[in-house]
């Protein structure tokens, strides 16, 4: 279904690029966690409910490099479908999370919101 996806507001509760990853998460987990939770602490829309997202995100990018180490050394068509796998479970996380640059142009992530809506009779 297509549609304008709603507006996302600042939330009292989100969380601050101070949040820490959880320990039980992967070198490679842990180091996307520190990439990318500053940019999304500054949106102020990440909050505890959100975590198991971002967490399962970090999981499948941390599986990603640790395939590719892997996959350095000995090439094995399970490892390759595993780590497909993982790519395509990474992006799609990343766009639910605004990570990607679609995803980040979309109205509901832009600052500028609704420009021009009022001349679309379409617009809701």
């Amino acid at each position: 279904m297509r549609g304008r996806k709603p507006q996302l507001n600042a939330d009292a509760s989100a969380l601050d690029a101070s949040t820490k990853a959880p320990s039980w998460l992967s070198k490679h987990a842990k180091a996307e966690w520190r990439r990318v939770m500053p940019e999304l602490a500054k949106r102020k829309i990440l909050t505890i409910a959100d975590l198991g997202s971002l967490e399962s995100y970090c999981v499948a990018m941390g599986r990603v490099r640790q395939l590719e180490a892997l996959l350095r050394t000995e090439i094995d068509l399970k490892l390759l479908r595993a780590q497909d796998k993982s790519m395509v479970t990474a992006r799609q996380l990343a766009a639910e999370l605004g990570l990607t640059p679609v995803s980040r142009s979309r109205p509901a992530v832009r600052d500028n919101d609704n420009e021009g809506d009022d001349d679309n009779p379409l617009a809701l």
